[in-house]
């Protein structure tokens, strides 16, 4: 059975103090991308790592916020990957003689094309939050999309028993999974797959509900990438 809805990585400076990077609240995450989005007019890997290392900063304000502007005294290259990549799932390897730019350029579908304003209108109708600055403050994606699965699955059910009560079985005339299974199969496949039941979509957050996948215990090669 799933436990958690994200992994977490604990990750340790250079002057030796570890904190726990869990994937960035959407507030921090927009910032992040935004500035991530620069990536496609780089030229070499200095202003790939440069750019990089203005995401990692934004990244620090949530994990450790006096330090958000001076990293370069408390990481190394490895770290600052360690960060991008548990922030906002971006891999480097720094192994690779693949140019850094090559390795995050984005595949299919993108942070732009992601109806994050539909989604949060979902559920900021639960009347938790006073307003979408505090949504945003408090949620990552992947709790995002936690809270509106929960949600979809609450109100289907709902339907689902008034429909039973007048002897009607809507699981026989409506294929509940499809829509929202396979937005998040985009979502977690990074726009690699649309079919919910493709083994792409069983990554990340995905994976862990499903309680095995790809990151979760499964490894796999990208063969698109070579």
């Amino acid at each position: 059975m799933a436990t958690e809805i994200y992994s977490t990585k604990n990750i340790t400076l250079l002057d030796g103090k570890t904190f726990t990077a869990s994937p960035l609240k959407i507030v921090f995450l927009r910032e992040f991308m935004d500035k991530f989005g620069l990536m496609q007019y780089v030229e070499n890997d200095e202003q790939s790592i440069a750019i990089l290392a203005e995401c990692t900063k934004i990244a620090m304000k949530q994990y450790i916020p006096e330090i958000s502007e001076d990293i370069e005294d408390y990481i190394d290259m490895h770290i600052l990957y360690e960060i991008i990549e548990a922030a906002a799932g971006i891999k480097v390897n720094e192994n690779k003689e693949e140019s850094v730019k090559k390795q995050t350029e984005e595949k299919g579908e993108t942070w732009s094309d992601l109806d994050l304003a539909k989604l949060e209108s979902e559920v900021f109708m639960l009347g938790i939050w006073k307003n979408y600055e505090e949504l945003e403050n408090s949620l990552s994606i992947p709790e995002l999309m936690a809270v509106i699965g929960s949600k979809r699955e609450l109100d289907y059910e709902e339907k689902k028993f008034l429909a039973a009560i007048q002897g009607v079985d809507i699981d026989k005339s409506a294929n509940k999974q499809n829509e929202w299974e396979n937005l998040k199969a985009r979502v977690f496949s990074k726009g690699k797959t649309s079919d919910g039941n493709d083994v792409l979509s069983l990554q990340g957050p995905n994976a862990v509900k499903a309680g095995f996948g790809i990151g979760m215990g499964l490894d796999y090669e990208d063969l698109t990438q070579n």
